[in-house]
């Protein structure tokens, strides 16, 4: 039974490392995008960035003039800005 109980556990563990390593990947691109916006005085809640094949999309970024809508490239340049 212990035999058992150790098998469970390290596969729990070994299946889980991946999905632990990418949820930190994820969280490390929105805490990126959120200082590349705060220096353009600008947030977005990090539910409302989407990560698409070539870059991001983002919607409901306040920014000091006004609300808008913006696509960023791969390397987090503003693609496209759209005020809402």
């Amino acid at each position: 039974m212990n035999i058992r109980l150790m098998t469970t556990v390290v596969l729990a563990v070994l299946l889980g490392a991946p999905l632990a390593l990418h949820a930190e990947e994820i969280s490390a691109d929105k805490q990126a995008i959120a200082d590349m916006l705060a220096a353009m005085k600008c947030e977005v809640d990090p539910a409302n960035i989407d990560a698409g094949a070539e870059g991001y999309e983002l919607d409901d970024v306040f920014c000091s003039d006004g609300q808008y809508d913006m696509n960023l490239n791969a390397d987090l340049t503003v693609a496209d800005k759209r005020k809402e």
